[in-house]
């Protein structure tokens, strides 16, 4: 099983990357787009192990199963920097981090790949600290950057990558990965596949785990619920305390775990007071831990908006007669009836309420608050 088996409909970028992957001097610098669940930065790590896969032949380059392909895909190759920021922006301080890991050289592999996943969090200020490095980077120092469309990253960093286009992979084929690598039964992966729109990841945890189908479930009821004022500020709230208790949960464990091992590292007593040298290293630490909870949460919330935003969709359709088969086959009748009591006009509105919802909470507007106005506004 070669590397590129994972991209699921992405043969002509599995050629694009295979292509290069052969060359002596392949491109130093990769932009890697497309919608959600398309698998960027599973595209990004292919093209990462195939650059320091082992085999001797061009032709065999990703193999998959050697020492390197398998250390890559684990994210623990030597060469490879795998950066993840769990801040709502990539900070200046780790782009600095970044472009001094890029210029060392390559300990064990021909390349140093340095896969940075949600490019377009980089603020101007942060783009222009690597621009330099992605510009003119060491000779055998290989940039993949990852977001959901080119312009989601600045034009400086954009024109100086070679684009790697995804497109999102088709509702069988998500299903047919999650029967063959989750062992799910076949009608629970197709439903997962479906609802999730071919988002991998999302399909996954909806095959997986009953309380994320109840979650979801909850989500897309929501407009059947709004039958008034109270009810949709009522609704608004019970969505927000969902995505805050899931993002409370999600940090708790972790958070205490870190905190533990900085004092361990920093040799803190095990009892009484810290002393003040190690309290600064503290603060630092709870200063990130917050900023990481409040991107889970906006993350959350953002899921939230967009499977309800599968609820008009499914409106819409019926609306137009597209033919288009419905996300929500189990809501079929509820959205005939919420179809025949609205105009496609109506519905696309409500769908830019949410559209517009999901640009504030990305900003320091309460969420609270966001999702209050957008649940009236939904009436």
């Amino acid at each position: 099983m070669s590397v590129w088996d994972q991209l699921l409909g992405q043969e002509a970028v599995v050629a694009q990357l295979r292509r290069a992957a052969r060359e002596d001097r392949p491109t130093h610098a990769w932009l890697f787009t497309g919608p959600p669940g398309s698998g960027r930065s599973n595209a990004a790590l292919a093209f990462a192990a195939a650059l320091l896969c082992e085999q001797q032949e061009p032709a065999d380059r990703g193999c998959g199963h050697c020492h390197a392909c398998r250390t890559v895909l684990a994210s623990s190759h030597a060469d490879l920097t795998h950066f993840v920021t769990e801040n709502p922006q990539i900070t200046i301080d780790e782009a600095r981090e970044l472009v001094v890991r890029a210029q060392d050289r390559p300990s064990v592999g021909r390349w140093r790949v340095m896969v940075i996943e949600d490019a377009d969090r980089m603020v101007e200020r942060t783009s222009n600290v690597m621009l330099k490095a992605i510009e003119e980077p060491p000779p055998n120092t290989i940039w993949l950057l990852c977001a959901p469309s080119p312009m989601d990253v600045l034009v400086t960093i954009r024109s100086r990558c070679r684009p790697a286009t995804l497109k999102v992979p088709a509702v069988e084929d998500v299903a047919e990965l999650l029967i063959r690598r989750h062992g799910v039964p076949r009608q629970r992966a197709q439903e997962s596949a479906r609802l999730a729109q071919s988002h991998v990841g999302i399909a996954k945890r909806l095959a997986l785990y009953d309380d994320a189908r109840t979650r979801r479930q909850e989500v897309v009821s929501m407009p059947l619920k709004l039958s008034g004022v109270p009810d949709a500020v009522r609704a608004a709230d019970r969505l927000h305390k969902i995505a805050v208790e899931e993002s409370q949960a999600d940090a708790e464990a972790r958070n205490e775990s870190e905190r533990k091992q900085l004092l361990v590292a920093l040799g803190a007593p095990e009892s009484g007071r810290v002393p003040p040298a190690i309290r600064g290293a503290l603060n630092r630490l709870e200063a990130d831990q917050k900023r990481r909870s409040r991107r889970i949460q906006t993350d959350t919330l953002d899921r939230f908006l967009i499977d309800l935003t599968t609820f008009y969709r499914d409106v819409l359709t019926l609306q137009l007669r597209t033919g288009s088969g419905l996300v929500n086959e189990h809501l079929a009748q509820q959205l005939r009836d919420h179809a025949s009591n609205a105009t496609p006009e109506q519905t696309l509105q409500r769908i830019d309420v949410i559209s517009r919802t999901r640009d504030r909470i990305r900003t320091n507007v309460s969420a609270q608050l966001a999702f209050e106005a957008m649940a009236v506004s939904l009436l």
